[in-house]
């Protein structure tokens, strides 16, 4: 594939360290990659974002490229309008991703927020990116209570959109996972419709970029380019 969203369930939930952790895959598998950020929120003008995340654990042969940042720490649309700034459209992002495949193997679009968050006073979401580019979405998850309907909800939302699902991914998995946590292991594919394909430990975003590399082999799945085998991880974490 040429294109991939990623999405949360919510905020906080290791959106960019997955996105990282896919992008530090491809390289090490030798496809060119680009990270696309449609749009940045809660950071003031020179302050690291998200990209440079990504460029610090997946590696400098990484394209990265934010669209527009806003300093308050909200939706996008709702930042924009308190700056008076024109948010980036749907289709302005799907744009800029068909102008990075144009070069890349893989480009890699990572919202802000989960999957129906406003992009822009239309009502335009990253969903409606992703239906543009005809790009499948990868869910990343909470590990513990609550995440199923979160889940199943974003799951809903692409499948009534006709946008495929290309997985789950467990964002943060705890180093003590509760019997919730284990648990879910089992249910998130049910209730996402879509398999499990990967669960990164917690912390994993304070790797350096070798044990970082070493680290996205083991937790994420073959289609994401790693070795996780999620029969195996919850057959050692059942509860």
């Amino acid at each position: 594939m040429s294109f991939m969203v990623l999405t949360g369930t919510g905020t906080g939930v290791g959106k960019t360290v997955v996105a990282a952790a896919v992008a530090a895959l491809a390289v090490h598998r030798r496809r060119s990659v680009a990270v696309l950020k449609p749009t940045q929120t809660g950071l003031a003008p020179g302050e690291p974002g998200d990209v440079d995340e990504v460029t610090r654990l997946a590696g400098d042969d990484v394209t990265t490229w934010e669209l527009a940042r806003f300093p308050d720490p909200l939706a996008p649309a709702t930042a924009a309008r308190r700056v008076g700034i024109m948010p980036v459209t749907p289709k302005q992002a799907a744009a800029a991703a068909v102008e990075l495949s144009r070069g890349h193997d893989l480009v890699l679009v990572e919202g802000a927020g989960g999957l129906l968050v406003r992009m822009d006073d239309h009502g335009g979401t990253l969903a409606d990116v992703a239906w543009s580019a005809g790009a499948p979405v990868l869910i990343v998850a909470n590990a513990g209570l609550g995440t199923l309907n979160e889940t199943a909800l974003t799951a809903e939302a692409l499948r009534r959109r006709g946008i495929e699902c290309a997985g789950v991914v467990v964002g943060s998995w705890p180093a003590k996972p509760d019997l919730a946590a284990r648990c879910n292991l089992d249910d998130l594919p049910v209730v996402a419709g879509a398999p499990l394909v990967g669960a990164l430990p917690a912390g994993a975003g304070t790797l350096n970029r070798m044990k970082f590399l070493d680290m996205a082999i083991q937790s994420l799945a073959p289609s994401l380019g790693g070795e996780f085998d999620a029969t195996g991880f919850a057959a050692t974490h059942a509860a």
